[in-house]
């Protein structure tokens, strides 16, 4: 078995198109790439068995044996064809009472997709039908921070290439380091429990490179539930301070100032604090207790990442999450663009990539150079969705309409201006009208042949197979644009040589 030509295959559907059965007895059977081929075989055995039950004698005889006529033919195979398998089976005969039993078996062009088994009065002929319709790919990506999905839409059929997930957390702040309610926060005249302090307030910080005193504006603030929480007394200090275990302090050690989580401070340890003159100190924590009682509490955002509470240094702990999962949103940018390498770099049929995804995160991804730049070139569009999932893909295409068919048209346009352009500067290699370019194809000097789809559907066929015979490129250009149009009114037949005849 040798698979088909695109051109075969169109003459192949137009014969079996043109068939049709007296009864229900036409068996199709399309076997997609890498299917079990023994699979089929007692699928079709199992029918059989089932086709005994029809009442119809002509009719139980005619599909029986044309299921045993497949059968026989799948036993001859070791295994199913690279790019898949379709047969189809059946008394063809016009005649009442006569029988023309005829097996026809594909092996198409480009990969099988489709797994069914039919038995109807026509055969099932639509998986070819799209399969003819595709000239072109394109690569599809809808994404967010926590998921992407690859796929590849081919004709009118999605295919999902890979689904991938980031690992950044959906929730960086919820249940992240913070304080009491009634902690006190300094500003530049006055003092304020953090419960009060509002996004714009500009709060006493320290600028760790030169150990001065700063003011920094406050960014953001949240207020979280926790289950417990660390009582910390600092020697000198008139209040504990009330924080979360996770809460970060910064502590002298051997010199340097350290950052070291609450939980893991010792009795001894000396922080670094402050007092309403701005002066600095380290004073040693004198008692900590752990306190099991629920509480709602306070974070906050900073522009210094530090900031000073209950007249201790702690860190600005929305900083730090937004350093974590700014770095593993950054790795998984990088993993995506390396997924779409591997599956579309080498894709001779790829057109276009079109992205998906939430406002910011798309163009993060795009703008960021994360994409190899022969894929990134290729970007025809971003379309704002917020479904990363399979079902992504579905809704990306759906709204991708316009662009889908103003690429077709713009590359439409371009082809046809190709011609013209060489019509004006070259007409010597630019032949017009059927009679011309049948002389130039039969003497292999066309490079590009193209053709207008209205002309005949037989005379296109003809042309195009004596083009492919001579490895020329064929444009089959619709009347869908004013250029169209304008090539169908000077004859819908012209070319491009490779040299002068």
């Amino acid at each position: 078995m040798t698979e088909v030509t695109r051109e075969e295959l169109e003459e192949l559907l137009e014969t079996l198109e043109s068939i049709r059965g007296r009864h229900t007895e036409l068996i199709t059977v399309y076997v997609p790439e890498g299917y079990d081929i023994n699979s089929v075989q007692r699928q079709l055995e199992a029918e059989k068995s089932t086709a005994k039950n029809i009442k119809s004698t002509a009719t139980r005889k005619n599909v029986i044996e044309a299921l045993e006529k497949i059968i026989r033919h799948l036993k001859t195979l070791k295994k199913t064809p690279k790019n898949g398998l379709a047969l189809f089976s059946g008394n063809v005969s016009r005649a009442e009472g006569q029988q023309d039993l005829k097996l026809w078996d594909i092996e198409p062009y480009t990969p099988l997709k489709s797994r069914l088994y039919r038995c109807d009065k026509e055969f099932v002929l639509e998986p070819f039908k799209e399969m003819l319709e595709v000239s072109e790919v394109f690569g599809l990506l809808v994404m967010d921070r926590k998921e992407a999905t690859i796929g590849l839409l081919e004709g009118k059929r999605i295919e999902v290439m890979q689904k991938m997930t980031s690992g950044v957390p959906s929730k960086v702040r919820a249940g992240g380091q913070c304080l009491s309610p009634d902690t006190l926060i300094m500003l530049r005249k006055e003092t304020k429990k953090i419960g009060d302090i509002r996004k714009g307030d500009e709060i006493k910080a320290l600028n760790l490179s030169n150990n001065k005193i700063i003011f920094t504006k406050v960014k953001n603030k949240w207020k979280v539930s926790k289950e417990k929480y660390l009582e910390i007394r600092v020697r000198e200090l008139p209040w504990d301070i009330v924080a979360s275990d996770d809460h970060t302090f910064f502590k002298k050690e051997n010199g340097k100032v350290v950052e070291v989580s609450a939980k893991d401070l010792s009795k001894g340890d000396y922080l670094v604090n402050t007092n309403d003159e701005n002066e600095i100190f380290e004073r040693d924590v004198i008692k900590i207790e752990e306190i099991n009682k629920k509480l709602g509490m306070i974070d906050i955002e900073t522009e210094s990442k530090n900031f000073f509470a209950n007249w201790n240094l702690v860190h600005n702990s929305s900083q730090r999450f937004h350093r974590i999962t700014e770095g593993l949103t950054r790795d998984f940018y990088k993993r995506i663009a390396a997924e779409m390498k591997k599956i579309f770099f080498d894709m001779p049929k790829l057109k276009g990539i079109i992205v998906g995804g939430p406002i910011p995160t798309k163009d993060e991804f795009i703008d960021g150079e994360y994409l190899q730049t022969q894929l990134r070139e290729k970007v025809m569009g971003k379309i704002d969705i917020g479904d990363a999932s399979e079902s992504g893909l579905k809704e990306l295409v759906e709204k991708s309409k316009d662009i889908l068919e103003d690429q077709e048209r713009i590359q439409e346009k371009r082809d046809v201006e190709k011609l013209f352009e060489s019509l004006g500067k070259k007409p010597d290699i630019t032949p017009l009208g059927g009679e011309k370019n049948r002389e130039a194809l039969k003497l292999g000097a066309v490079e590009i042949l193209f053709l207008s789809s209205k002309l005949d559907k037989n005379l296109i066929k003809e042309l195009t197979k004596m083009a492919q015979n001579i490895g020329s490129k064929v444009k089959i250009i619709s009347t869908d644009t004013p250029e169209g149009e304008q090539f169908y009114n000077l004859g819908g037949i012209g070319s491009i040589l490779r040299f002068r005849i």
